[in-house]
């Protein structure tokens, strides 16, 4: 477990954590990204099935994090040799320790689900292989302990840090890494539900026989999720981001509420309220929607696949699937599948206005497919479709700015527009947005004259937002069926509770709120969580493990990859298509995959600690 000469290697959170938005599992191990350049993304091996315990590739963060364990047991050990150290000084440290600890556990359960629990003990090296035989906790066991670690540290951090400190946790990173644990804790896989008993049903401790994963279903565990959600809440310090309106912003749809927010979208910007807080627009370090962000390179680098190969220097490689498109709403809120006469979803041809539309400083072009006209603001702030404009202000080159990328086959941006690597294209006919802002541009010394003065905004990645805390909070209140106590918090299916919470993602996105119907049907509600959590959290490195603990990965996983018909040009190329690539047909479907394997070299180190089902040999 990390001991031995491994206790040298420098480890640092950021180096491993969800800030480096190239984390080995997210986005392109599940179905809201798609890439045929296995190379740029490990996690691709990931689903295709060739992640092995003798063979982890990228994926082995077993021992850097118990590294980090036994680093904060060494200085907690310690600290009262510093005699100097007193005070709030001295909390302050601890709770950062309590914190580092916990973080380094919450990234072992995200991977592995039960943990070895090694409390305060330093795990001395060079010690016999008895010394280091532990088996694992339950999964019940390693949550609580780990969600116990968090509340600790919470209580001695400061609840906020100095916009100079951007970066550091805090107490409300720390209760937001709990409340995402408890949501997880609580949900059908590993709460006794059908799918509980079904994937781990016979996983059982060696040891003594226990199950590893409760087989009795507690409702409890959905109070104890939404009271961590509503303790943020109530420290009055987080709310969503949000820009004030504009002269260009557009109108909002009549069925929206032209109240001041949170009570409706009056006074706001819908598109930049969202879009800004990617971008990098909007000033992160004061930005009261993040519980916790860091700045990212990563993020900046993953903002170039999204940027099509060789003629606008990207890599062209982030696809995202049919599915995901299809989940955002129209402008009045009503999905695809309902639209109104108002909103038309039309899928028989070009829009052909020939004018321009342009809200927010977003221009969406008259000559696109209807398909993408009438939509919700999160998707012209997520989502580069076909014929999407792309501003690229920061580059001198003039003949490189406000440019329509196309995807169809002889598109600029399609297959035979790349000549030198045809694995960097886009597969799908969509790439990302989110994280891409209207200066970004790119270019490099000794690249050419074409891309003079390309630059890109700095950009922080939100690991924990406000965002995510209230659709938590809403769908742990959603699966209760009584009221329960949970400290100082009464905690029921409360309709208004539930109303007014969600409704703020809504109104944020310049959307109507819930209907009384859809409020009255637990397994309606149920769906609309979901689907909103797809959209709002789109590449935030959150499906991978909705969909898991929603007990659905081997149906979701199951449905193709689809996209546009990227061998196609004109009309043909709008037809929903599977994407007709060995990288998509390879993916595998196989329920060990909702976790990832212990290294082999651990599993025989330690002969009281059992491998995660489905990797024994």
């Amino acid at each position: 477990m990390g001991s031995g000469t491994g206790i040298q290697k420098r480890t640092r959170l950021s180096d491993t954590g969800e800030g480096y938005k190239f984390d080995k599992l997210g986005s392109f191990a599940c179905d809201e990204a798609f890439s045929i350049m296995i190379s740029d993304y490990s996690s691709l091996d990931f689903v295709q099935g060739n992640i092995t315990p003798t063979n982890l590739r990228s994926f082995n963060i077993w021992n850097s994090m118990y590294i980090i364990v036994r680093k904060v047991n060494t200085v907690l050990a310690n600290i009262d040799k510093a005699k100097d150290l007193t005070g709030r000084d001295k909390d302050e440290l601890m709770g950062y320790l309590y914190f580092m600890r916990a973080y380094a556990y919450y990234r072992l359960i995200t991977y592995y689900g039960p943990i070895v629990i090694v409390g305060d003990d330093l795990m001395e090296t060079n010690e016999s292989e008895e010394y280091y035989d532990r088996p694992r906790a339950t999964f019940d066991e390693s949550v609580d302990y780990v969600c116990d670690e968090l509340e600790k540290s919470a209580k001695l951090m400061p609840d906020q840090v100095s916009p100079s400190y951007f970066g550091r946790p805090s107490a409300g990173s720390a209760l937001g890494l709990s409340a995402r644990l408890r949501l997880i804790q609580a949900s059908p896989l590993w709460n006794g539900g059908t799918a509980a008993r079904r994937t781990y049903g016979t996983w059982k401790r060696s040891t003594d026989g226990v199950n590893y994963v409760s087989q009795q279903y507690n409702e409890r565990k959905w109070a104890v999720a939404a009271a961590v959600c509503k303790q943020i809440i109530d420290m009055n310090i987080f709310s969503l981001h949000t820009v004030r309106r504009m002269p260009d912003t557009a109108p909002l749809p009549s069925n929206v509420p032209q109240d001041n927010f949170p009570y409706g979208a009056g006074d706001i910007d819908p598109f930049r309220s969202y879009a800004d807080m990617f971008t990098g627009e909007s000033p992160f370090a004061r930005n009261p929607e993040y519980l916790w962000a860091q700045k990212s390179s990563g993020l900046e680098n993953y903002s170039r696949h999204a940027f099509p190969y060789e003629i606008y220097n990207g890599y062209g490689t982030v696809s995202v699937p049919q599915k995901v498109i299809d989940a955002y709403r129209m402008a009045d809120g009503r999905t695809i599948e309902n639209s109104s006469d108002q909103y038309p979803y039309e899928t028989d041809g070009m829009w052909n206005n020939g004018t321009d539309m342009v809200f927010s400083g977003y221009t969406l072009k008259g000559n696109v497919h209807k398909m993408y006209v009438n939509r919700e603001m999160r998707f012209y702030a997520s989502i580069g479709f076909s014929g999407a404009h792309w501003p690229m202000l920061s580059t001198s080159n003039l003949s490189k700015r406000n440019i329509q990328f196309w995807y169809n086959l002889n598109g600029n941006a399609g297959k035979n527009s790349v000549r030198n690597l045809p694995y960097n294209v886009n597969t799908t006919g969509y790439s990302l947005k989110k994280f891409v802002h209207p200066e970004d541009s790119w270019g490099a010394p000794g690249q050419g004259t074409g891309y003079e003065n390309s630059r890109r905004l700095e950009k922080a990645y939100p690991i924990i937002r406000y965002a995510e805390i209230l659709l938590a909070y809403v769908e742990a209140l959603n699966n209760l069926t009584s009221t329960h106590t949970v400290g100082e918090y009464q905690l029921s299916r409360d309709i208004e509770e539930m109303r007014f919470y969600f409704n703020m993602i809504r109104y944020r996105a310049g959307l109507p709120g819930l209907t009384d119907a859809e409020l009255a049907s637990k397994e309606e509600m149920q769906s609309i969580i979901e689907r909103e959590r797809m959209v709002e959290l789109l590449h935030e490195n959150a499906r991978f493990w909705d969909v898991r603990r929603w007990g659905k990965y081997e149906i979701t996983e199951r449905e193709p990859i689809q996209g546009m018909d990227m061998d196609a040009d004109g009309l043909a190329f709008y037809n929903v298509v599977p994407v007709n690539q060995t990288v998509a047909r390879n993916r595998v479907v196989d329920k060990k995959l909702i976790l990832v394997p212990i290294e082999l070299n651990e599993i025989r180190k330690s002969p009281s600690m059992d491998q995660n089902p489905g990797y024994q040999y």
